[in-house]
């Protein structure tokens, strides 16, 4: 009896013979048609170039950690109390511009939900039997569609673009990354530093990140000059030993001209409520900005206001696709949908213009290959071709 039992609770446990175990389903940060790439299971989005992460660190992080290396040996040798607190600030400074390097470069940017099909191709493809035929309307239903379309914003007319990677009318004041291959909200720039685009919900983070450099930079200039100069009248002795703090001092001179001139730039851009995109191809100079709400308002904007939420949930499950129809396979599927026993054989015209068919129908009338059951009137895709089909 004991085997028995236990037989028995083997054969319900084993799943049925022939029924295999279904895949599991793939999450929206798997399929993504994007450049991007994803980490933790699609919690951190990196852009395509995201390597080059390694080399921002490494310019960062080598020199703050020998300015840290050389104040922690002064504070063996003198002054500790003023070269704690010098090395104190060095860390700090160092600790933001990190996190926010990592807050910049591993977020959505607001990246917009794409579209499987245009706006208006629902109504185009009312007529067109199967998704075999999508590659012959979709840019047949593309051209239709107008290119701009104007949108009203603070009362000034703006002129948004559809996109015809993402199939869809861009926001205002959105662009199409082609590093990311991503419609992307805001878009400011792609910077190859941060391996990320720069745009609505990640530009208060990266001007962060580039202020907290420049201050790095100014910090780590300015107190290494202080530790040379330390030793009044002994400057000399003091320059001719100390090689690290020369160092730093030159390597910091260069950098801030970089990354304080991109600093002010960007503050300039936020004074005036621009984007980087804008201010190179608009000119708001020489025209209205529809965008800009004074000084005050801006920064305000920028800063205070509350980040928006992403539009897309990368790990949330990915629809399943409808399985395309062949075209050479339609025959047979009409066949079955109206249950019809014959079997047709094509053969080619001798002129090699048509397609004839033989073993449907009566009296040699025209008969659409592509019809439809269900449509009244039916679609020719195949418009150079006639197609006849006649009773054996």
């Amino acid at each position: 009896m004991t085997i028995m039992r236990k037989k028995s609770c083997q054969v319900h446990s084993a799943p049925p013979d022939g029924i295999a175990m279904s895949p599991q389903p793939k999450k929206i940060y798997q399929v993504w048609p994007g450049n991007n790439k994803f980490c933790c299971s699609g919690r951190l989005i990196f852009g395509p170039d995201a390597s080059s992460l390694l080399l921002t660190t490494c310019m960062i992080g080598a020199p703050a950690i020998a300015f840290c290396a050389r104040m922690i040996y002064l504070i063996t040798r003198r002054d500790p109390f003023f070269n704690s607190l010098v090395l104190f600030g060095a860390i700090l400074l160092t600790v933001l511009d990190f996190t926010f390097l990592f807050l910049t470069s591993s977020r959505d940017p607001g990246i917009i939900p794409r579209n499987k099909e245009a706006p208006e191709a629902a109504e185009e493809m009312a007529d067109v039997p199967t998704q075999s035929a999508e590659w012959v309307t979709n840019k047949l239903v593309n051209a239709k569609l107008p290119r701009t379309k104007d949108v009203m914003v603070n009362g000034y007319t703006v002129k948004v673009k559809f996109c015809d990677t993402c199939l869809l009318y861009r926001p205002p004041r959105a662009s199409h990354c082609s590093i990311c291959n991503n419609c992307v909200q805001r878009f400011d720039h792609h910077c190859p530093w941060v391996g990320q685009c720069i745009a609505l919900r990640n530009y208060s983070f990266f001007i962060c990140f580039i202020s907290c450099s420049t201050l790095l930079c100014l910090y780590v200039f300015a107190f290494s000059w202080v530790s040379i100069l330390e030793f009044h009248g002994e400057s000399l002795i003091v320059i001719s030993s100390d090689f690290l703090s020369i160092i730093l001092i030159v390597y910091c001179f260069v950098a801030v001209w970089f990354v304080g001139g991109l600093t002010v730039f960007h503050l300039y851009l936020i004074c005036t409520n621009q984007t980087t995109y804008e201010n190179f191809r608009y000119r708001y100079d020489k025209k209205e900005n529809p965008y800009t709400k004074g000084i005050p308002r801006n920064f305000n904007e920028l800063f205070f206001n509350k980040i928006p939420p992403s539009l897309i949930n990368f790990r949330d499950v990915a629809p399943e696709e409808e399985p395309d129809i062949e075209v050479g396979s339609i025959a047979s599927e009409l066949d079955r949908a109206i249950g019809s026993p014959h079997k047709y054989d094509m053969e080619i015209d001798t002129m090699g213009d048509s397609l004839k068919t033989k073993g449907l129908g009566s009296g040699g009338s025209a008969f659409d290959p592509f019809f439809v059951p269900g449509h009244q009137e039916p679609t020719n895709l195949m418009r150079n071709s006639s197609v006849d089909v006649r009773s054996r």
